[in-house]
């Protein structure tokens, strides 16, 4: 870490030291949750000499220089582009951040003081970095937009139209109710003729009297409750006397891919999780190689969101079903857990938030976690689900899961398995057709949420209980 620059403080002004202290507080808060290049645009300040001084530092290496000092007017746009796009990447991430309104007061209230043009700002190797002075922040003023003042011209013509409209007026009010333009019209008088009513006979007929429908007063007709004669078709819940008739209940095994590459976060675009997945880090420095990893890795990852959806949807599904996870972590097997019942789903769920990829050797044994998956299902008698959370294929057998999952369809075939497919490859789409299942692409944390909810609202055992 070097020294950049060094500027007087008043240490007696409590003003300057709460801001001081202010500002390491963000700097804590913001750290976790920025890449390391976003992050440097923050000078770190140390109080030197007594507190007489304040000493900005800052992790880049390189001789500091001015930014008002560079007279390259292209090379200083491309510095003011890059840290423009740095306090957005800032303002972009404080949003993910989950903050207390104190902690987001604070951070809002110090994003302008970041802009401020008062700050001096330094450039090492076109790196921009922000050295704070503390002061009231300066921000740019806009220029107002004077209003157009209408020419005489203008108000000559309104004036005329509005004449024109008046005596367009009066003319229509003329043509409406001149009194002289109109022939009155005259009422005749006629009398009325009175005329003698003719008795018409008609032959002598049974005349069937109307039927009246029972009415809920009759005490001879028993009405059946309307509830009876209309059938709810779409129905979205399960009667407590339709779960107190089933004697076999379905269960749910949970197939979670725990491998590194659910560690990719949410928040980059796909072509650049293929190009990091792609990346020759033996060409970077170590240095390089690890502020990398850390953008791509940060959260919201899949894992997280995954774990985080996980949990909630392990709540929506009926008590009465049990559930089993099946962990995919590395080669050459899946591992399995027992079935949790209902009063022990705190356990399983604190073996999903538990969860972490191995650092070295890990990998995706797809094949053999829905293998053994499956054995733990009946699939035949009753109606059973797979539920697989992952983001690729089997890394770690070269045996045809589309086989696999013919054979299962053959075998057990009412075992549905459903496919939350994280990274969008379509690797193994043929396991939720052959099963009739479906497959569920979710790239976003919002699109996590709703694709998990559409994957259990397909499965019987995740309707509520009417009320």
């Amino acid at each position: 870490m070097q020294r950049i620059t060094r500027i007087i403080f008043d240490h007696n002004n409590t003003e300057k030291k709460s801001l001081l202290d202010q500002y390491h507080t963000l700097l804590a808060l913001l750290k976790p949750h920025l890449t390391e290049r976003t992050f440097s645009i923050l000078a770190i300040p140390r109080l030197i000499d007594d507190n007489q001084y304040i000493a900005w530092h800052t992790d880049l290496e390189g001789q500091p220089i001015l930014l008002s000092d560079i007279n390259n007017e292209s090379h200083k746009n491309k510095v003011v582009k890059k840290l423009q796009n740095r306090l957005n990447d800032i303002e972009q991430a404080v949003k993910l951040i989950p903050i207390t309104d104190q902690q987001q007061a604070l951070i809002s209230s110090w994003l302008s003081r970041l802009k401020s043009l008062g700050n001096p700002i330094y450039v090492i190797n076109d790196d921009p970095v922000i050295v704070n002075t503390f002061e009231d922040p300066v921000l740019p003023v806009t220029t107002p937009v004077p209003a157009i003042i209408p020419t005489s011209f203008w108000r000559w013509w309104h004036f005329l139209l509005l004449a024109l409209f008046l005596i367009g007026l009066l003319g229509l009010l003329w043509y409406l109710f001149c009194p002289f333009a109109k022939p009155k019209t005259v009422v005749p008088d006629v009398k009325p003729v009175i005329t003698q009513p003719v008795e018409q006979t008609t032959p002598e007929s049974t005349v069937a009297e109307p039927i009246v429908p029972p009415t809920k007063n009759d005490p001879t007709v028993k009405l059946e409750p309307e509830s009876t004669i209309l059938e709810n078709t779409t129905k979205q819940c399960i009667t407590r006397e339709e779960i107190a008739n089933i004697t076999d209940y379905s269960k749910m095994v949970m197939v979670f891919d725990n491998s590194a590459s659910m560690t990719i976060t949410l928040m980059e675009s796909q072509a650049a999780i293929k190009k990091f997945l792609n990346a020759n880090f033996y060409s970077m420095t170590q240095k390089q190689a690890d502020a990398y990893e850390k953008r791509m890795t940060r959260l919201p990852n899949r894992l997280s969101s995954s774990k985080k959806v996980a949990l909630s949807a392990i709540d929506k599904i009926q008590p009465e079903v049990n559930i089993a996870l099946v962990t995919l972590t590395s080669c050459p097997a899946a591992h399995k857990t027992s079935f949790y019942s209902y009063e022990n789903r705190d356990k399983l769920k604190n073996k999903i938030n538990s969860l972490k990829p191995l650092e070295y050797n890990s990998a995706t044994p797809l094949y053999n976690g829905i293998k053994q998956a499956s054995k733990m299902l009946d699939g035949v008698n009753r109606d059973d689900y797979i539920l697989v959370i992952s983001d690729g294929e089997d890394n770690c057998t070269k045996a045809n899961i589309c086989t696999l999952a013919n054979k299962i369809a053959t075998q057990q075939p009412r075992l549905k398995i459903n496919i939350v497919d994280i990274a969008g490859q379509h690797k193994i789409d043929c396991v939720a057709e052959k099963t009739g299942g479906k497959v569920y692409i979710a790239q976003s944390p919002t699109a996590i949420v709703e694709q998990m909810n559409n994957a259990l609202s397909t499965m019987k055992i995740s309707k509520p209980i009417c009320e």
